[in-house]
């Protein structure tokens, strides 16, 4: 099964800029990103189907959250600008068999652990 680790969190300034990467061990075909803070259930944040033609975004994040991938490289990135502290949370990387994109957790069945980003006031 296809392993998946995210890098690229930390500590920033409200209006600042983190850029999230996930890495892959293979193949993978839709991916996505969601976040959980503190004490809230697991929400969407962004996705993007296997050949990045289509996107979505959580409508909290639209405007300031950019996802992309490039398939070679087995790779996919979440920029994030002008960041809030609202924005605080375990961010985690998601992939599904499905080609398309979908807003909802149950249709990922590959998560990686997590990494934590932090938006300081």
């Amino acid at each position: 099964q296809v392993q998946l680790v995210e890098s690229g969190g930390g500590l920033v300034q409200a209006g600042g800029s983190l850029r999230l990467t996930c890495a892959a061990s293979g193949v993978t075909v839709g991916m996505g990103w969601f976040r959980q803070a503190p004490g809230k259930e697991r929400e969407f944040v962004s996705a993007i189907s296997w050949i990045g033609t289509t996107k979505d975004y959580a409508s909290s994040v639209k405007g300031r959250f950019t996802i992309s991938r490039n398939n070679d490289k087995n790779m996919m990135w979440l920029q994030m600008n002008s960041l809030k502290p609202e924005d605080t949370a375990v961010y985690y990387c998601a992939a599904r068999g499905n080609p398309n994109i979908s807003t909802r957790r149950v249709d990922y069945d590959t998560w990686g652990q997590g990494t934590q980003v932090i938006v300081s006031s």
